[in-house]
């Protein structure tokens, strides 16, 4: 017999999720986490700076808003288990050189973009933004305003990723006064010995100050990152770091799976294997975590996503109006996105490219006066259908026929035929339901939405490639 766990959502008493454990182990393979539709995997060296150029023409013709991510590599720590693209170092008098190339290159973007575009959605991610001093992060967003049409409107959505070791008393002011309205903290776990393990000593208090002053100064939907998987973790102390968490109350929670993979990521050399927790106390880390969000009153978004049932995520997802890219769920679904800095992604309707991963080639061909790009795609109209339907499954949990057919004057179930008939087994264990007008992903499948989502990947039609981690 399955061990099952349905949990009630506190609106309407239907379960928010079923955990049941035959299911996850028939299902939790690898797969995509599918921020991207195609994924970056499908990311060819054939597409060229030309090709981006093209996409960004169409892009300009569309009119559409503008979303605009900065991607700051730099951090004073090497935390053991980061993954992300970064430089290590104490050396501040880095950020400005950096920071005048990103803006040479955002001159060039503003160009092919068009400068007058409402940018609804900002971002800094990294790295460490908060690494770079006051007159650094000042002089960035002031070449933004002169290149870009920043807004200032309660609409928009200009959120920062904070490191809370590095925030000094100007720090949260002055990105205040810089027009961001969010902020993401870095916690991970306020369990000393794993804060130790991975070289990520930030006492509670720590965190706790930069977030109570960040609502004093007007900051909305805060949220707070945390893993689970890492060294000397155990269930037990993973909800002693979660009460701690929700004491702190944030509006958003990110609960990420930590894969251990060192061979890819060099950092992770220094976290021994046998200081993991195992794969079943990871499940059980998650499935306690999952219940005890719900009961404290947050909303299962979906995937590693959390947050209050006010909060702009889970009011877009009742709406029907959630959507995902590279920074993971938001509410500005018709947002074309300028990306800048090395390793940077950018999207438009059509077209996926990228930056150099390298950051003395991405300065060469920046000082060149040329873009960084190295690799993309362009979609085809069957990849566009499909990023839909994976959307719509990904973030809302549910797919209208009569939506698709309006919006892609199609019919679905012609369309769709094998993937449907490939669905079958799914239906049969209660993933998925097909109610004839809806596909409605069940509490069962929330947990599993991205081995769903794959049935309709047509890159992954021959099974999960093993270059993605697992799915839970």
């Amino acid at each position: 017999m399955a061990y099952e766990t349905a949990v009630a959502a506190a609106a309407n008493d239907l379960p928010a999720f079923i955990w049941d454990d035959a299911l996850i182990r028939r299902y939790d393979l690898s797969g995509p986490r599918y921020t991207s539709y195609p994924t970056a995997v499908e990311f060819t060296s054939d597409y060229t700076v030309e090709d981006m150029v093209q996409a960004a023409a169409r892009s300009k013709a569309s009119g559409r808003p503008l979303s605009l991510y900065t991607h700051l590599p730099f951090c004073a720590h090497l935390c053991y288990y980061c993954a992300c693209n970064k430089v290590i170092t104490k050396k501040r008098d880095k950020a400005m050189p950096y920071v005048e190339r990103v803006l040479k290159e955002a001159a060039i973007q503003s160009r092919l973009f068009g400068a007058d575009r409402p940018v609804q959605q900002l971002h800094w991610g990294g790295g460490t933004p908060t690494f770079l001093p006051r007159d650094v992060m000042q002089h960035l967003m002031a070449g933004y305003g002169e290149l870009f049409n920043l807004q200032t409107g309660d609409e928009r959505d200009y959120s920062v990723e904070i490191d809370p070791r590095e925030v000094d008393q100007d720090t949260l002011p002055t990105l205040w006064e810089l027009g961001f309205n969010r902020i993401s903290l870095g916690v991970q776990d306020v369990n000393p010995k794993v804060q130790k393990a991975v070289n990520r000593i930030q006492p509670r208090e720590m965190t706790e100050a930069v977030l109570n002053e960040a609502r004093r100064i007007g900051f909305r939907s805060i949220n707070l990152d945390l893993i689970y998987g890492l060294p000397y973790q155990t269930p037990e102390s993973f909800a002693e770091t979660l009460e701690a968490v929700i004491e702190m109350s944030p509006d958003r929670l990110s609960v990420f799976s930590y894969a251990h993979l060192p061979d890819r990521f060099y950092p992770q050399t220094r976290i021994l294997s046998d200081t993991l927790p195992t794969p079943q106390q990871k499940l059980t880390i998650l499935h306690n975590t999952i219940n005890r969000l719900l009961e404290a009153g947050y909303e299962y978004i979906g995937m590693d996503h959390f947050a209050k049932p006010d909060d702009s995520l889970a009011v877009a997802q009742r709406e029907g109006r959630l959507h995902r890219n590279f920074q993971g769920y938001t509410t500005h679904s018709d947002c074309d996105l300028v990306s800048l800095g090395v390793s940077a992604i950018g999207q438009t309707d059509d077209a996926y490219f990228q930056n150099n991963h390298d950051l003395p080639a991405w300065e060469a061909a920046i000082d060149a006066g040329q873009l960084a790009i190295t690799r993309g795609v362009g979609l085809s109209r069957d990849d566009r259908i499909r990023r839909w339907v994976i959307g719509q499954l990904i973030c809302q949990f549910r797919l209208d026929r009569q939506q698709f057919a309006d919006t892609w004057g199609e019919d679905f179930d012609r369309y769709f035929a094998d993937e449907l008939n490939r669905l079958r087994p799914m239906i049969k264990d209660e993933l998925v339901s097909d109610e004839g007008q809806v596909l409605q992903v069940q509490p069962a499948g929330r947990l599993l939405i991205r081995a769903i989502c794959q049935i309709f990947d047509l890159y992954r039609k021959e099974g999960a490639s093993q270059r993605f981690s697992r799915i839970i």
